[in-house]
């Protein structure tokens, strides 16, 4: 039977900091090279029974991406029924990632500071990576098909214009269809912008269940105006479709207080997109009825450790 693979990623860094503030717990991060039984299948790998592939992240009260790990500090349910976990790794593998940039008119002034998020966005890249790019104001536009060349990429930023209004779901939708030309196993989509959708075609339901379907991580960088200074509907819905749209996949929606935190918060992404723990478990129920299936995910913290919060993609379709 194929694999199922549930594509949420996560991000997982070290435990800096919290042995000053919580003790002298920590924690040692895995070795890159595991025993051969802790080894995880590629996702187009075929096994003789059905496999669902978790990639989680796991932060800190602060925010961190935490590392170290081991299984028995984690619980997996599916559809409210505890699954016994007989994968377990971290994953380093070659990322595509689309770019989903916002030059709506809304963004003048924004668009230095999101420039340079992308910049250090990309400063987190590895050499196998994949990247395209996706510029969008009432229309989108695939500027720059998958490519290594984070560089040309760059050069398209330095000159793109910012005028008219804004086709978010259009532009995703799009980005959702080019990141299937990659071949590579993990995928996903950053966004920037500062707005609700105003021009798009698609409905945020239909694509909400593009994403659903999709093995495909996304994360949002949304600069918007404080919940009193949001002047259209479209715009004061902005944040909430975000949210939803990146919970969907395992992702999260970072909103910009402060346009000097946004190389910052790229930078974050970029390092939580590379590091993620991968849990994987034969399901209790085995039918392929087509069904949609939620999973659900706790941490145990190790002892001495506050708690800890996971994300990961909600569910997964049993095909």
């Amino acid at each position: 039977m194929a694999v199922r693979r549930i594509a949420a990623w996560a991000s997982l860094s070290t435990l800096a900091g919290l042995a000053a503030l919580f003790g002298q717990a920590h924690l040692t991060p895995r070795p890159k090279a595991e025993p051969e039984a802790l080894k995880l299948p590629t996702a187009n790998i075929r096994v003789d029974s059905n496999l669902v592939l978790v990639p989680v992240s796991v932060c800190d009260p602060f925010n961190r991406p935490v590392t170290g790990l081991e299984k028995e500090h984690f619980k997996i349910l599916d559809d409210k029924v505890e699954q016994t976990i007989t994968h377990f790794a971290m994953e380093d593998e070659p990322l595509a990632v689309g770019l989903i940039f916002d030059i709506s008119s809304s963004m003048t002034n924004k668009m230095r500071r999101s420039r340079a998020a992308a910049a250090a966005f990309f400063r987190t890249s590895n050499p196998d990576d994949e990247f395209f790019l996706v510029e969008f104001n009432e229309q989108p536009r695939l500027v720059v098909p998958l490519t290594r060349s984070q560089e040309e990429i760059q050069n398209q930023l330095t000159f793109a214009p910012s005028r008219g209004r804004t086709a978010l779901l259009d532009a995703i939708f799009l980005a959702l269809h080019e990141i299937k030309n990659s071949k590579l196993q993990r995928k996903a989509l950053l966004i920037i912008s500062d707005g609700g959708d105003n021009s798009s075609r698609y409905t945020e339901g239909e694509v909400r269940n593009r994403v659903r379907e999709s093995d495909v991580l996304i994360y949002a960088m949304g600069i918007f105006e404080s919940a009193g200074s949001r002047g259209s509907p479209e715009e004061q819905s902005g944040p909430g479709l975000l949210n939803d749209l990146c919970e969907q996949t395992g992702g999260r929606h970072l909103p910009v207080n402060d346009l000097s935190e946004m190389p910052d918060i790229a930078s974050k992404i970029g390092i939580e997109l590379r590091n993620r723990y991968v849990i994987g478990y034969t399901p209790t129920d085995p039918a392929k009825d087509g069904r949609y299936h939620r999973v659900q995910v706790k941490v145990i913290p190790p002892h001495g450790l506050p708690a800890l919060r996971a994300t990961w993609r909600q569910g997964y379709y049993a095909k």
